[in-house]
Order: C-alpha cells, then sequence, then structure tokens
C-alpha cells in the first residue's frame, strides 16, 4: 500500500466516535516529532486536540482536520466492518475514510515529503487536529484552540480544511467562506386547560403560530454577490401531554439561522423577538451562536493558489463556494487567517458505507504538497 492510503488505514482502525480520540494524534505527533515537526498536546476536558509545526519566522500555512467521527449507526448494515478498512475495486470503506481520516493522512505525508524535500523552506507549516468537530458543542476543540493562540499571539496567515468539499470530482468545489449559524430554543408559555373549556386555559400553539408564520416568510436580508440570503428554519416544535383532551402548558420551538455577511447575530436576534413581541407572547429565548461567517475574498494568496493547484494537478476548475453547513475554519479565520476548505468527495459522508477513491486520496496529496510548495517556493 501507499504511504498515504497506509496510514488512512491506520486512522479508520481506531474507533474515535467524537471526542474520543483513540489515540489517533498520538500516533500522528509520533510520526511528525520524528519529521522534526515541534508538537504540541493542547487537551480540554474529554477533547484532544493537536498542533504541530515546522519552521520559523515569515508567514504560516495550517493544515486544519479532525480524528473524530460520528456514530457508526446500525453495524449490520454495512457492508464491511466500518472500522476495519477495505479496499474493494480502487475503493475504500471505513468510517472516517471521506470525513476526514484521508484528508488528515494525506496533509501529513504532504508535510512529511515538503520538509523532508525542503528542511529550510521559508516560513512555517504546521498541523492542527481536533477530536471535538463532530460534537453537539465544539466547546474543547478548535473554538478553544483559537482562544488560547489568540491569547498568546499565534500567527496563522493560511488554513486549508480538509472538509470533503468535492462533490462529484476531486478538486471541482473548495469553500471559500461559510455561513454563520445561529441557534434560539424558545419557549412560549401558556396556561394548561380542557380542550372543552377554552376560556379557562391559554393555548400556547395557537397563540405562537401567527408568530411563526411572519418568522418563517420575513425576508431577513437579500445576501450578497459571496452568499444566498438568511435562512430561518423551524427544526423542532414540540407541544402537548399526550392527550387529545388537554391543551398543553407551554410549546417549545427549535429554530435556526443561516446567515451572510449582510446581517450580524445581534440584528437578527433582536428582529426575531421583536416579532414575538409584537405578539404579545409569554415566552423565553436562549439563543447560540456557533459561528459567524466568514469569507476568503477573491485575490487572496491561498485561494489563487488552492485554484491553481486543482487546475493544474486535478485537471478541474473548481467552483468557489460558501454553501454548506459550518466547519471549523469558523473559529480560525477570526485569528485573520486566509481560510480555503479543500477535499474529498462526499457523496457517503456519515452514511452507511462511507467511502473514499484511493486514487482520490493519492490526488489528494499531490494537492496538499503543491500548495506548501506554491506558498513558499
Amino acid at each position: 500500500m501507499s504511504d498515504v492510503l497506509d496510514l488512512t488505514c491506520d486512522l479508520i482502525r481506531r474507533a474515535s466516535v467524537t471526542p474520543d480520540d483513540a489515540g489517533c494524534q498520538s500516533m500522528i505527533a509520533a510520526r511528525l516529532t520524528k519529521a522534526g515537526f515541534r508538537v504540541r498536546h493542547l487537551r480540554f476536558g474529554e477533547v484532544d486536540n493537536l498542533w504541530a509545526t515546522h519552521g520559523e519566522g515569515g508567514s504560516t500555512l495550517a493544515f486544519l482536520g479532525h480524528t473524530d467521527v460520528v456514530p457508526t449507526g446500525p453495524v449490520d448494515s454495512w457492508r464491511f466492518d466500518p472500522f476495519g478498512p477495505t479496499v474493494v475495486d480502487g475503493v475504500l470503506y471505513g468510517r472516517g475514510a471521506a470525513d476526514m481520516k484521508g484528508s488528515v493522512a494525506a496533509m501529513v505525508v504532504a508535510l512529511e515529503s515538503f520538509v523532508a524535500a525542503h528542511p529550510d523552506h521559508a516560513g512555517r507549516v504546521g498541523l492542527l487536529l481536533t477530536s471535538d468537530e463532530e460534537g453537539p458543542t465544539n466547546l474543547d476543540g478548535v473554538r478553544k484552540v483559537a482562544e488560547v493562540f489568540r491569547a498568546e499571539g499565534e500567527r496563522i496567515d493560511w488554513c486549508v480544511v480538509g472538509e470533503p468539499s468535492s462533490t462529484t470530482r476531486l478538486g471541482d468545489l473548495v469553500r471559500v467562506g461559510r455561513r454563520g449559524s445561529l441557534s434560539g430554543t424558545l419557549t412560549v408559555r401558556g396556561v394548561q386547560g380542557h380542550v372543552a373549556y377554552p376560556e379557562k386555559a391559554k393555548n400556547p400553539i395557537h397563540a405562537f403560530a401567527p408568530a411563526l408564520a411572519e418568522l418563517a416568510l420575513e425576508r431577513w436580508d437579500e445576501g450578497n454577490a459571496d452568499f444566498p440570503p438568511t435562512s430561518f428554519q423551524v427544526s423542532n416544535l414540540n407541544a402537548g401531554t399526550g392527550a387529545t383532551n388537554v391543551i398543553p402548558g407551554a410549546l417549545t420551538a427549535l429554530f435556526n439561522f443561516r446567515y451572510s455577511t449582510a446581517s450580524s447575530a445581534g440584528d437578527l436576534r433582536a428582529r426575531a423577538q421583536a416579532i414575538l413581541d409584537r405578539h404579545g407572547l409569554d415566552y423565553s429565548l436562549d439563543w447560540n451562536l456557533s459561528g459567524e461567517p466568514f469569507l476568503t475574498p477573491p485575490g487572496g494568496r491561498l485561494r489563487e493558489v488552492v485554484a491553481s493547484v486543482c487546475r493544474e494537478l486535478a485537471g478541474v476548475s473548481p467552483v468557489e463556494s460558501t454553501g454548506g453547513g459550518t466547519s471549523d475554519g469558523r473559529f480560525i479565520a477570526p485569528l485573520g487567517a486566509e481560510v480555503v476548505e479543500l477535499g474529498p468527495v462526499n457523496a457517503t459522508i456519515h452514511k452507511v458505507d462511507e467511502c473514499v477513491a484511493v486514487e482520490d486520496l493519492e490526488r489528494l496529496l499531490a494537492l496538499y504538497a503543491g500548495i506548501c510548495e506554491r506558498l513558499f517556493l
């Protein structure tokens, strides 16, 4: 097997279901230490984070990835053991093959090759890994590491995130930004009672319905040249006791804004609460901002380099997109870094029989190595 395939398989064998790293980072740290990297372990709570660097001064390029994976789901639904990497017809199967142990392996091998060929390279190259990307809060992963970096004055100029960005062919799409994510947990209070005596109760479902209609129809912004308009979606609506003859005493709604740089989290919060207030609801509302929007603008050095290596080494001109969900790049961008996401085809991520083409692992290694060379040589 090739080095990148061999390392990907070694990582898949470790059942690192979030936030358990299962020894992935220790194995990588040993390899990079042998290659001359300075390695720093940053553990917060149950989460492992690794920061490995090579070189001094000048600009810093950081590759960013995660060693945790989502649960497998029913194991008997898989063709093969999800933690027993299997290659069939040039395709590698296993949990994390595409999201994102294949990318992590390509990053490690690319960095090893780069510093072996250019031990006195200009600037600094690094690898930042976490075991808390797939979890529900991301509190002790790259979010916390970024806080440490900010306090210490750690500088990152360029960041390549290994999230599986490609759609049908490696390199056909790169992320040059992401929308922000703002969630709300709303409780509307009513008065419980018998459905036959509504005058003695207050139905929170009826009270909330007009406000929900207004929230759903609101045009929050028009987006801009880089982002679509902000979206508002209710993901869960719950009320009732389970009985058909009881008016519930409360309603809970979970909702989310995916918003662009055309809006701010503060403005969205204020406008949503104004609508609720206008309808006279008795409510409480808890907000969670999981990340602000970010954009690496056209003309940035990293964006140009990534596009050029995709064209020349993968034979495809990438679409530059800000779509999709969120990534850990949202924590690095506020440090002043240009952030681009480039990784494998995402057709099977989080699914049963997750897989990646072996050929794509080799090509991804070449892309990451090409980025290093074009930025520093």
